[in-house]
Formats: C-alpha cells, sequence, structure tokens
C-alpha cells in the first residue's frame, strides 16, 4: 500500500520511497541512498507521527547538508519531491488493527486467519504473491464500502 505526501504542486517533482515497518511497538520510518544524501530512520507509536516525525527530519536533515556544506540537489533543497510511504506487510496489517477483521481479510484473500495472524505479528514474512493478496483483498474491501 502507497500513500503519496505531495510537497509542492509540480508535474516533474522528485520521488523519495520511505518505507514504513513495524518493529515491536513502533512504526519506523526509513530512507537512505544518494538522493538524500545519507539515511533517516524514524521511529514513532502511532502511523500519523512516524509520517510527521519523517517529515520533520528530512528537513532537519537537507538543512544540515546546506550548512555542512555538503552537495544537496537544488530540488530537496526547493522541496520540489513527493514522499512515497511504501508499507511492508507487517506495518499494513497493524495499520489495519480495529478497522478491519482478519476474518474479513481471510475472505477476501483466500488466506487463512491464523495464516494472517503469523504475518501480522512478524512469526512469518508472506511470499510476494501472498502480500500482493493482502493488498488486492483490502482494495476490494473498500471498494465494498464505498459503493455500498
Amino acid at each position: 500500500m502507497e500513500i503519496t505526501i505531495l510537497r509542492k504542486k509540480e508535474n516533474d517533482m522528485e520521488k523519495i520511497n520511505v518505507l514504513i515497518s513495524w518493529s515491536g511497538d513502533n512504526y519506523s520510518a526509513t530512507v537512505s541512498g544518494e538522493k538524500v544524501n545519507g539515511c533517516i530512520i524514524v521511529t514513532n507509536k502511532t502511523l500519523d507521527g512516524v509520517k510527521k516525525d519523517f517529515n520533520e527530519a528530512l528537513e532537519f536533515h537537507i538543512e544540515g547538508c546546506v550548512k555542512d556544506g555538503d552537495e544537496v540537489a537544488e530540488w530537496l533543497q526547493n522541496h520540489s519531491y513527493e514522499l512515497n510511504f511504501d508499507f511492508d506487510t507487517l506495518a499494513l496489517l497493524h495499520s489495519l488493527d480495529g478497522v478491519l477483521t482478519r476474518a474479513a481479510l481471510s475472505r477476501a484473500t483466500g488466506i487463512n486467519e491464523k495464516q494472517l495472524g503469523h504475518y501480522a505479528s512478524g512469526h512469518r514474512k508472506p511470499r510476494p504473491n501472498q502480500r500482493e493478496k493482502i493488498i488486492n483483498g483490502i482494495h476490494a474491501i473498500s471498494k465494498e464500502l464505498v459503493f455500498s
């Protein structure tokens, strides 16, 4: 599942892919590489909190790089980028706790509830085709809710 936050309304903005994970009791947001000139990792108890904290950490990182005289792309300094938050399966399932039952997700995906529980607890990691089934199941349920 991907969520995009637009920083500016321009068609040719750079994209920064941020991985949202669930680790123990917190969400984490991670990005690294040449695009951001380093590595940024934040954690927070809530999904909204980790996104907000990531935005603040990225701004702080950019400011620090500029102050240190590091090379920073103009588009990054001008905030001409969009953040694409991509969830790992564990974070995706955790974000739906209390919103979507495993029984409903099981019916939509064909994956049994116990297996979904293993994925949600982190005891097992789904294969790519299972992850795709989960995402498609969530989309199918949301379409039913919207068009019901």
